[in-house]
């Protein structure tokens, strides 16, 4: 009697992408290169948010059926994310960023550790992410506190980082594969089972720490995040972030004050805007002054004046920074 055909679990990749130029099909042809030989992949869903460099157009997936989602205008992160994961069905989901690119074994090394009894109360899946030389660069994170973005704000973050822990681990702090509180996600693996669970990302993030917020709700599950050193990832970063300028500092502070309101007790939730209406500005302004860097201040000013816009309007509105 034949042995019986081992059933290959299978992944739904979803790539958000915005004028990522090259990246974008250098990404998805890493995909079909990859070894998936232990994991399979069901479907690449492209969701284009209005990119206008024509990245997304003639990209090809081989054996591999490809998704184009075309957006008439960006919007956001975690809400394309969302569209793209609805257009599959399969038990896992990959989210990658348009500016990496797998190595051949990565699936591979995944596919091995879901068959691990240990992998059975993980959630989330993150990789060792590397440069163009194979350098670690920033995979994983801890969930932000006060003191996190206090230090930040402050440079104590690297003056006095026992006392003022920065957001993302070191690479040397990652010495071993094992649980943590969120692996960045540029390479974000997620159980469609948590990710239904928890009704996808929160789209009141447009651009960052949707992964962040998503981590943290699936601890409160009881679903971990892993990093699994062996997993290598490469990522360039910031190819399209760095395109909007210092408005991405923007997305940050509106990303992270909805993070503080809807996880924090308020009365930290409100010193962090305290801090970020105060003490952040001001140091962001002398280093300016100090590096001569003019027009930096006219730009600071802008993003601290159009935060404090938005954040008048959203507190205005009933239920805008719910718990």
């Amino acid at each position: 009697m034949a042995p019986a055909q081992r059933s290959l679990p299978a992944v739904d990749v979803v790539i958000v992408n915005w004028n990522a130029g090259h990246h974008l099909a250098d990404c998805v042809r890493s995909v079909v290169r990859a070894d998936r030989s232990e994991l399979g992949v069901a479907r690449i869903v492209v969701v284009d948010n209005a990119s206008t460099d024509g990245s997304a157009a003639r990209l090809t997936a081989a054996d591999i059926p490809l998704d184009l989602v075309r957006n008439d205008r960006n919007r956001g992160f975690a809400f394309a994310c969302n569209q793209g994961a609805a257009r599959g069905d399969s038990d896992l989901v990959l989210f990658l960023n348009p500016d990496t690119e797998l190595y051949p074994d990565s699936l591979t090394v995944v596919g091995r550790v879901l068959r691990t009894p240990p992998a059975d109360r993980v959630g989330i899946f993150g990789g060792l992410m590397v440069d163009d030389e194979g350098n670690p660069q920033i995979s994983c994170s801890r969930f932000p506190s006060l003191r996190v973005y206090l230090g930040k704000m402050t440079g104590l973050d690297r003056l006095a980082p026992a006392l003022f822990p920065p957001h993302h681990l070191r690479p040397r702090e990652l010495v071993a594969s094992g649980p943590v509180d969120q692996v960045i996600g540029a390479f974000f693996l997620v159980r469609r089972q948590v990710f239904t669970e928890l009704h996808g990302f929160d789209e009141r993030y447009f651009l960052y720490l949707e992964d962040v917020d998503f981590a943290w709700r699936a601890r409160r599950a009881g679903w971990l995040s892993y990093y699994v050193e062996q997993v290598r990832v490469h990522h360039t970063g910031q190819v399209s972030s760095s395109q909007l300028g210092v408005w991405r500092h923007y997305l940050l502070l509106r990303s992270r004050t909805t993070y503080a309101f809807r996880h924090w007790a308020r009365p930290r939730a409100w010193a962090l805007v305290a801090l970020t209406l105060s003490v952040e500005p001001a140091a962001r302004l002398a280093a300016a002054v100090v590096r001569g860097r003019w027009a930096d201040l006219g730009a600071t000013l802008a993003v601290y004046r159009s935060f404090l816009r938005w954040f008048h309007r959203g507190s205005r509105e009933e239920n805008a920074f719910t718990m």
